[in-house]
């Protein structure tokens, strides 16, 4: 049986543990914060504080210690939040086997250095190694993702790439229908992980844009939020379907100003994760948006989630500066980013968004 270790048991790293487990063919050891959580896999086969209803097959453990969880590990997801990936990383190095594929599955941006998930992790594990923009790992893979297409792999850096798409972990755990994406210039990580994770109701695609697609789930997230302050304002679905248009007009151009590719956005990781985001019930970020809509105050709505992560209250002030520095228009996140952190009325953020100089239509 391949070794695999899932580290973050929140809602989606469990449910990826189910995907994984259930096939039989995977020993998945899955990497929790808290002991509760631990136990409650062990004991109960269920995790109760945050995927509760869901049943843990038998070759999924938990275990609060990295050396335990990453021991011969063969692939390592990655499904922490965004603004603990980067000390994770740190603690977990010296326990990461040289010849370990990594796959990122958080949807996020680091706040202070404004980067993806992948470079966080790069700069942790290969200090030193630069890349150029729009490539991925030039110095530990035979050609880059400029070249057209996925490339072999080196033995001198871990193997990295990028998981995203419209995936509620409640869905995936109970066995919907669903299509996710792979993204790597590494061939040979393509093929391990659509192998490895497809199963009857979880479909991989893969795409060497590791940029779009990481960029793709990061962003959905702060669209989601101001789609959810909509609807907490009372407003109808021509507002919804104007607001994720437009976002995904400013997804785009981020993507293009960062090296990704817009073709990205019309995919799985792109338009996919954004339609879902933005109109499910289940999204967390949504829900903050809503309660925002009402008149909610986000320290309390925080609170009120006990210990769940809503990754566009953080994204959302990484991707202000992104696009600040690359000089990409968003005007969806510039109003989220002063309703979120600067106290401005969502009221007064939509009417300024309506009340913008005239512009032509455009994706670029």
């Amino acid at each position: 049986m391949s070794q695999i270790a899932v580290i973050g048991a929140g809602a989606w790293g469990t449910g990826l543990a189910i995907v994984l487990g259930r096939k039989g063919t995977h020993q998945v050891r899955l990497w929790a914060h808290e002991p509760d959580v631990c136990a409650s896999i062990n004991q109960q086969r269920m995790n109760e504080k945050f995927l509760p209803g869901r049943a843990i097959p038998e070759t999924v453990t938990a275990t609060n210690d990295f050396a335990t969880a990453l021991a011969n590990a063969q692939i390592i997801v990655s499904v922490m939040p965004s603004q603990h990936c980067r000390v994770l990383f740190e603690q977990m190095r010296a326990h990461i086997p040289p010849q370990a594929q990594i796959v990122s599955a958080t949807k996020g941006l680091e706040e202070g250095s404004l980067e993806r998930m992948t470079e966080v992790i790069q700069e942790v594990l290969h200090p030193g190694t630069k890349k150029s923009e729009g490539e991925y790992f030039e110095s530990a893979l035979v050609g880059t993702a400029a070249l057209g297409g996925p490339v072999e792999r080196s033995s001198t850096a871990h193997s990295i790439g990028a998981l995203s798409g419209p995936s509620f972990a409640q869905e995936v755990a109970r066995g919907d229908p669903t299509a996710i994406t792979i993204a790597s210039t590494d061939a040979d990580l393509l093929r391990t992980v659509q192998q490895e994770f497809s199963d009857a109701t979880f479909r991989v695609y893969t795409n060497t844009d590791v940029v779009g697609v990481e960029l793709g789930g990061a962003l959905k997230n702060i669209v989601a939020i101001a789609a959810g302050i909509c609807d907490g304002l009372g407003l109808g679905h021509n507002s919804i379907a104007a607001l994720i248009t437009r976002g995904l007009a400013e997804k785009t151009r981020l993507t293009i100003a960062c090296g990704g590719r817009p073709d990205t956005m019309a995919g799985l990781a792109g338009l996919g994760d954004l339609v879902l985001t933005c109109t499910g019930g289940l999204s967390r970020n949504r829900s903050v948006g809503v309660a925002l809509g009402k008149g909610g105050k986000l320290p309390d709505i925080i609170a009120s989630m006990h210990g769940m992560v809503a990754e566009g209250v953080f994204t959302t002030t990484a991707a202000v500066g992104l696009a600040r520095a690359r000089q990409v228009e968003m005007p969806i996140t510039e109003q989220m980013h002063a309703i979120l952190h600067e106290g401005k009325s969502p009221r007064d953020a939509i009417r300024e968004l309506m009340s913008r100089t005239g512009k032509s239509e455009t994706w670029s």
